[in-house]
């Protein structure tokens, strides 16, 4: 079994071999992942992935998490790439072990920052020509509908006009 010095102790590293199932307090936090990756519009095994990540006592490599969370190799790799990109893990070298191992990043005000700043706001702009494009659209509307459909795209962007002022402010405040 190899071994990881991390704050001058020494953890177990669980080998492909040794790897099992996640006991059932893992399974739980698995599954708050899992709702809260669910409510975020992303894949299921990304909430796994950083569920397991996040509650493991020692970093696990891809083949570990594809054994215990039984993931396709293809999905574990686009869910580690994904999570690496938004910071929320990082790859950890084990001595004696060749394989790359992955730990959770667990300090929330980081990952919600840069959550924000990479996958909120480019949308925030991109919502603007959207709502350019729909406006357009009204034209061919008869009054009644184009008056109403008028009336929502102005709060439309009055909201966009407002998540684009408060978002780095609250960007700032996460410290990002």
């Amino acid at each position: 079994m190899a071994l990881l010095k991390e704050h001058d102790a020494v953890a177990p590293v669980v080998s492909a071999h040794t790897a099992s199932r996640p006991a059932p307090h893992q399974r739980e936090v698995i599954d708050i992942f899992v709702r809260l990756s669910r409510l975020l519009g992303q894949p299921r095994s990304l909430g796994e992935i950083y569920g397991l990540l996040f509650i493991s006592p020692q970093p696990l490599a891809m083949d570990d998490l594809t054994e215990r969370l039984e993931l396709s190799k293809g999905s574990a790799s686009q869910g580690l790439k994904f999570l690496r990109n938004l910071g929320a893990v990082r790859a950890i070298e084990v001595p004696g072990d060749r394989r790359v191992h992955y730990e959770a990043v667990a300090e929330l005000r980081s990952l919600a920052g840069r959550f924000l700043r990479e996958k909120i706001e480019p949308h925030l702009g991109q919502g603007e020509e959207r709502l350019d494009r729909v406006e357009q659209l009204l034209d061919g509307l008869p009054a009644e509908q184009r008056e109403h459909a008028g009336r929502r795209i102005t709060m439309l962007r009055s909201w966009s006009r407002n998540s684009r002022r408060v978002l780095p402010l609250v960007v700032k405040v996460l410290g990002e």
